[in-house]
């Protein structure tokens, strides 16, 4: 079966990964996904293992970067803790100077769109395997289901926090007789569909696989919870985010390990750690890409200030170190980024050993994000214990230790942030938390994004960049220039026109 599933999933990615001239870059010859697919249960099975080879791999077919690295970029080339290093190329500095034009590569989409069309074609084609093979059930169904919806809410939620306005495409690209001439969305209406298949993600769920990899590997009912989280935290609809915090907290699958000389290894090096929700598993034999952009050709560094700023430096009591600082997120002296090469606090591994996962949420994102819930709904005092239980068990130091009450709410709303600055350091997050607490109750707290790019700002670019910020379409990517050109319906991101 392993080899008749393994025979199907390079046809199929063969299939749907051809190239074309359409902004989404993804036609497949007519005919071929219905008629060599679709007939067993194992065709179901393969098509998703491909959704999560895609989100891993970019097809041979394709010269285009990993999901992982876009990930980072988008994450964390504006958030103001990363420099450029010797093999940075002129597209990712203008990214972290926000110089940034349409004709920028990294503003391409297509990475997103391949996996979203995998997602599309599982969900229209897998229910009619039923009537084909009576051996999958209807659970087995909607459990596949689950997944590919979820990674569809997923990567759409991404492209709206990274452009905005974006294309929503629901059906699977199986013709070349497919329109592709798809104008955007609007944001909100984006943000309203994802909400619309994790719901549904959500009732389709699995919540135990029945062993380890596959749980924190594959889309569980929990990584799903964490995603309504996460959305709903961006709708400002703070009842509902906590409400799905909760339910990952209050399951009892997973805990926070205490700081410790194996810390690391365990929660980053080997990864699928009970601090684990849900990681993309690169394998010795599948590996990831952070060795060469962050090792061997070191494309990003972590901004100078990083380690005092973020982490804390004890002059009085060197030894004296947040976890999640020192040889676990940089290198102090060479600023180097750690976390996803290193396998303890001495060693880094070697290349062919170079597996680390990608987290797209852990534990400690639950943590946090059920906190700017509670504070945001006027519940203070339960944010700051979160808060201060987390640093306990990652032994943050006083240096960042900040002095706010329970009734002060943006003081909290900021000691939050900068406690996902130290946990989630490097992890694609941080732009995105600083765009989500700028945009609260109609911007008023921009003082936070404007804050931030003045750090990472060139001086004699700062007031240039500050002028720019001021207008909110421009913390928002522009369309990239090819994706207006094959697609008239396209329309350009008023900042960028």
């Amino acid at each position: 079966m392993q080899t008749r599933i393994t025979h199907i999933l390079a046809i199929l990615l063969a299939a749907l990964s051809l190239s074309c001239d359409s902004y989404l870059d993804l036609r497949p010859e007519n005919g071929t996904v219905r008629q060599e697919f679709w007939q067993t249960k194992e065709d179901v099975q393969a098509a998703v293992i491909g959704i999560y080879s895609a989100m891993l791999n970019t097809p041979p077919s394709e010269s285009d970067l990993t999901l992982a690295e876009y990930l980072f970029m988008y994450g964390e080339l504006r958030g103001g803790m990363v420099s450029p290093a010797a093999f940075t190329s002129n597209d990712q500095s203008d990214i972290i100077t926000t110089n940034i034009l349409p004709s920028n590569s990294i503003t391409t989409w297509s990475q997103f769109y391949r996996i979203i069309n995998y997602c599309n074609t599982v969900i229209d084609l897998a229910p009619d395997v039923l009537e084909e093979d009576p051996t999958l059930t209807q659970e087995q169904l909607n459990n596949y289901l689950s997944e590919a919806l979820a990674i569809r809410a997923y990567l759409y939620f991404t492209l709206a926090k990274s452009f905005k306005d974006v294309p929503l495409k629901l059906d699977a690209t199986l013709s070349d007789g497919d329109n592709f001439q798809l104008e955007t969305t609007p944001q909100d209406q984006i943000f309203a569909q994802v909400l619309v298949d994790l719901n549904e993600a959500e009732r389709l769920s699995v919540e135990d696989y029945g062993n380890t990899p596959e749980n924190k590997g594959r889309i569980t009912k929990f990584a799903i919870n964490a995603m309504q989280a996460d959305l709903n935290l961006w709708l400002e609809n703070y009842d509902e985010a906590l409400v799905a915090a909760d339910k990952i907290i209050n399951s009892g699958q997973f805990e926070l390990i205490d700081a410790s000389p194996q810390w690391f290894t365990t929660v980053f090096a080997i990864g699928n750690s009970t601090e684990s929700i849900f990681e993309l598993q690169y394998t010795p034999e599948n590996r990831g890409p952070f060795y060469g952009i962050f090792l061997q050709q070191p494309q990003y560094l972590a901004a100078p200030a990083v380690l005092e700023e973020v982490f804390g430096v004890d002059f009085d009591e060197p030894e004296n170190k947040d976890v999640r600082g020192e040889r676990a997120s940089l290198v102090p002296g060479t600023n180097e980024i750690y976390k996803f090469t290193g396998l303890n606090e001495d060693q880094r591994k070697a290349l062919q050993e170079s597996d680390t996962h990608w987290f797209i949420y852990r534990y400690s994102d639950a943590l946090l994000m059920k906190a700017e819930a509670l504070n945001e709904l006027g519940r203070g005092a339960e944010a700051i214990s979160i808060i201060e239980d987390l640093r306990e068990k990652r032994a943050a130091i006083a240096q960042t230790q900040e002095q706010v009450t329970p009734q002060d709410q943006d003081g909290i709303r900021r000691y939050i942030l900068g406690e996902r600055a130290r946990e989630f350091a490097f992890e694609g997050k941080r732009w995105f938390d600083v765009l989500r607490n700028a945009r609260k109750n109609n911007y008023a707290y921009l003082d936070i994004l404007l804050g931030v790019a003045l750090r990472s700002a060139p001086a004699n670019q700062q007031q240039s960049i500050l002028a720019k910020l001021q207008d909110p379409n421009s913390h928002y990517l522009p369309i990239n220039t090819f994706e207006l050109y094959t697609n008239k319906a396209l329309t350009q991101n008023p900042f960028y026109k």
